[in-house]
């Protein structure tokens, strides 16, 4: 038997009895009659809850604040592409303002991107660039041949389309291609330093803000200018390339070191050098677009 000081035993208060009968018109409330004239209130209005419909969500719910994290979609769906470009316009900034002055010791990845890549920046860094471009190589055309009346200027506009095709294939096909070479090597030699495909999507795409300024330079039919701006933009962007996909290959074979580097450098001069040579090439007149006095002289000396 339970002791008669045990606290937790249940106990019957005479005093409460007393006080109802010597207040016999005193009225009680039950505690189970209040929840049941709450439900009659509710289902009369019409705020009858189906439990049944929402235990799902509230399960569903819960698991997700328990677990932490969400359910990942599936890469070919819009929800999967869709985080990348959640992102704040300074940071932008800082990464671009990054791309354009490497400093030796800093990894692009580990400073600017945090693990939090985006496509944002890279997407519109590359449509700029495919506009600049075009929009140059036109431009430099009409200037160079301005006030010729023997050249009749039209605007290529097929340009765009084949500027677009090799920006985007450059920032989206060699990435792949390295991402699959970094996680070969790093399976052989066991490397702990590794980057994802999105990673090296957006340093990709933010190496090629450089070529925006220098595309502009070679407007003017200035040859040393055009050159002089290829090599410094050639020098920023490969820098920003090779010192951040450094620590993944330091530790490789000295042979797959020089191979992965010259070919990091190599693709990326042969964009820029395809661009001016393809984009900012001067036109042959053909021999409709001779001067008459020109023709005249021709027909004489023969």
């Amino acid at each position: 038997m339970a002791s008669k000081n045990d606290p937790f035993q249940f106990q019957e208060f005479e005093e409460a009895g007393n006080l109802l009968e010597s207040n016999r018109d005193a009225v009680t409330i039950s505690i189970e009659d209040e929840d049941l004239k709450s439900k009659r209130q509710r289902s009369a209005v019409g705020f009858a809850q189906d439990v049944g419909d929402e235990e799902p969500l509230i399960n569903e719910d819960r698991e997700e604040l328990l677990s932490g994290q969400k359910k990942n979609a599936p890469f070919w769906t819009f929800e999967y592409y869709q985080k990348f470009f959640d992102i704040e316009t300074h940071h932008v900034k800082e990464r671009i303002l990054g791309s354009l002055m490497p400093w030796p010791g800093k990894n692009f990845i580990q400073v600017h991107l945090r693990k939090n890549p985006d496509l944002y920046g890279p997407f519109w860094i590359c449509t700029t660039l495919v506009f600049a471009i075009a929009i140059s190589g036109n431009l430099s055309t009409f200037l160079r041949y301005f006030g010729n009346s023997n050249y009749k200027y039209t605007a290529e506009f097929g340009k765009v389309s084949i500027a677009a095709t090799a920006i985007f294939s450059y920032a989206w096909l060699v990435p792949l291609g390295l991402w699959g070479l970094l996680l070969w090597r790093s399976n052989k030699i066991l490397n702990l330093v590794s980057y994802s495909f999105m990673e090296i999507v957006c340093v990709y795409g933010y190496s090629l803000a450089v070529y925006i300024p220098a595309v502009v330079l070679w407007i003017p039919h200035v040859e040393w200018l055009r050159w002089l701006s290829i090599v410094v933009a050639l020098c920023l962007s490969s820098s920003v390339l090779v010192m951040t996909f450094w620590p993944a290959l330091r530790d490789d074979h000295p042979k797959v070191i020089i191979a992965t580097v010259v070919g990091i450098v190599l693709l990326n001069g042969l964009l820029a050098v395809g661009c001016k040579m393809y984009f900012f090439n001067e036109p042959k007149l053909g021999p409709l677009h001779v001067s008459p006095p020109e023709a005249k002289t021709n027909r004489t000396s023969s």
